[in-house]
């Protein structure tokens, strides 16, 4: 039995599960997509973020699967993110991008994670710690090339490199910057950006005498730009076969790994003019068949969804209506006839990620990364079991 196998044995599957709404994650599709990026990349390495459980998908679960294919990194968010891939067993470098407090840092190298470091000061207390611990964790300096976000400015660049030229107790594996407009029509921007990394590459690989990764492109930016896939890319809600924007064009076979689905647990006739739901904001202007959904906005389905989204029910689209409540929606069927135990899809099968984020005027990230903790996730594999690409990634 391979590694993959025991790991398959381990993984929830829907007949498991006995609350009727719950989310499928195909997680071939998800080694799929991967593939795609390797092979659109080229020579640049591919790192599957894994932030936010996953996109929603499954934090644990989708890294161990994705750890057969040997991704040279994965990429998190917080600390608590990289533990629970550490407890897990999985032993792939994993690079923190999120800020940290210096009394952190022991913990984030105890557990041999790859620590980023955005100010002089921050590395200088890297290196303290790693002297104390005697240990030499992998460190990324992080460049704001108009993020303004976190990262020192780029033209203020020098001062890290230099000070990090100065730490002894610590490997400088990386150097990266993060897009602010790559998903949007106008690339002058990004391009600016890209330059302004660009020469703080130049001045970076001029001064260490070992090769160090430069690194730039989010997941539009590696659809869009290849001038800025350099060493390598970092690939979050496209590794889920969810493009950064609805507009973005592109030639790559990705395939949406996670549905939300539901069941109809109650059928009621509603006479023409009685209202729906709390406020009583929604009433039939004739009698309706109205079905009770047992999913909410406690489970990430959100109230800005009442009377704009639809839901699909036996191959047809019907409106919600009424305001979703915390626990439950209603969806008017019309004449049509649903029954009790008839599945009710939230999300897939015609209903996309975008689709969903438009009626509740937000973005596809949010609808994926606000699904409840409390939706069960189960797993399913409908493609070839994934193997290592014929690569360097």
């Amino acid at each position: 039995m391979t590694k993959i196998d025991a790991w398959k044995n381990q993984y929830t599957r829907p007949e498991d599960l006995t609350r009727p709404t719950r989310v499928l994650v195909n997680l071939d599709a998800i080694a799929h997509n991967y593939h795609e990026f390797c092979a659109h990349t080229g020579s640049a390495l591919v790192m599957p973020v894994v932030k936010a459980n996953a996109y929603g998908h499954g934090l644990v679960e989708v890294a161990h699967y994705l750890s057969a294919l040997n991704p040279p990194y994965f990429g998190v968010a917080t600390f608590e993110e990289a533990l629970s891939l550490r407890e897990a067993g999985i032993d792939t470098s994993i690079l923190v991008f999120g800020g940290m407090y210096d009394e952190q840092i022991p913990l984030y190298i105890a557990k041999k994670l790859t620590l980023t470091a955005s100010s002089v000061s921050k590395l200088r207390a890297i290196d303290q710690a790693a002297k104390a611990l005697n240990m030499q964790p992998e460190v990324h300096l992080k460049i704001d090339t108009g993020m303004e976000r976190v990262g020192i400015h780029h033209y203020n660049a020098g001062q890290l490199i230099d000070a990090a030229l100065e730490c002894k107790n610590l490997e400088i594996k990386g150097i990266y910057t993060h897009f602010a407009t790559a998903d949007e029509a106008d690339s002058s921007f990004s391009e600016l950006q890209l330059q302004r990394f660009k020469d703080v590459c130049a001045l970076a690989k001029s001064k260490f005498k070992h090769d160090i990764i430069c690194h730039a492109a989010n997941s539009a930016a590696t659809i869009k730009f290849p001038s800025a896939h350099l060493d390598m890319v970092r690939v979050g809600i496209a590794l889920y076969g969810v493009t950064p924007d609805v507009h973005i064009v592109h030639n790559l076979q990705l395939r949406p790994a996670l549905s939300w689905q539901s069941r109809v647990v109650y059928f009621k006739v509603v006479r023409a003019g009685d209202p729906v739901s709390y406020g009583r904001a929604w009433k039939p202007t004739t009698d309706t068949r109205i079905v009770t959904v047992p999913v909410g906005y406690a489970d990430g389905y959100s109230r800005h969804l009442s009377n704009t989204a639809q839901v699909r029910i036996n191959q047809q689209d019907y409106p919600v209506v009424g305001k979703v409540c915390m626990d439950q929606l209603m969806v008017d069927i019309g004449q049509d006839s649903a029954f009790n135990g008839d599945t009710v899809t939230l999300l897939g099968d015609g209903i996309d990620a975008h689709k969903l984020a438009n009626w509740q005027s937000s973005i596809a990230y949010e609808v994926l990364t606000t699904i409840g903790a409390r939706v069960p996730r189960a797993y399913v594999f409908n493609h070839e079991e994934p193997h290592p690409p014929q690569s360097e990634h």
